[in-house]
């Protein structure tokens, strides 16, 4: 975690109202900009960041949560997720009101409840990868860090090593998450 995002979870773990109205601000154009471009308005937007704060203040609150990625990155996730299962509610409930109870079944609704399935399997696949692979995918696929600030932060020889370890880690990944797709 960065250190202005280590400062602000310590002050909302404290519940500093200054530190919760700066995360209200700080990535909210973000969340604006993801409801806008999926078929949403300005006030759905508000109100899906307004539940991914509470969410996340909540989580933060709980001894046990660990950050281990930005908390824009976070909140980015939260309401992403949030705004799918809304979209996938709206259509649900359109399908509803324009056609008989059973004569249409919407496969976009069965499409995204496979994809918020599938990324909570990740999610899940992801948390059982152990270190220092989980870190190594995190940092790569979710920070974006370059391969050569990954050598450097796990003391790798060259670039060539943490890339080849980091293929190797995403190849135990898919075989976990794949593991766990067989079991639903």
């Amino acid at each position: 975690m960065y250190d202005f995002d280590e400062l602000q979870v310590r002050e909302l773990r404290r519940k500093n109202p200054t530190a919760l109205k700066q995360l209200y601000k700080a990535h909210y154009p973000m969340v604006l900009n993801l409801v806008l471009t999926n078929s949403g308005s300005e006030q759905e937007a508000k109100d899906v960041y307004q539940e991914a704060i509470i969410h996340f203040y909540e989580r933060l609150q709980q001894a046990e949560f660990v950050l281990v990625c930005k908390v824009k990155t976070y909140l980015y996730a939260v309401s992403k997720r949030l705004w799918l299962k809304r979209l996938a509610e709206q259509k649900k409930q359109i399908r509803m009101e324009t056609e008989d109870s059973f004569a249409g079944i919407d496969l976009e609704i069965f499409d995204l409840e496979g994809k918020e399935k599938n990324f909570e399997a990740m999610d899940k696949a992801l948390h059982t990868l152990g270190e220092p692979c989980r870190t190594i995918v995190e940092d790569y696929y979710l920070r974006s860090l370059t391969m050569e600030e990954i050598t450097e932060k796990f003391g790798y020889t060259n670039a060539d090593n943490a890339k080849n370890q980091k293929y190797k880690c995403l190849q135990r990944l898919k075989r976990i998450f794949f593991a766990g797709v067989k079991e639903r």
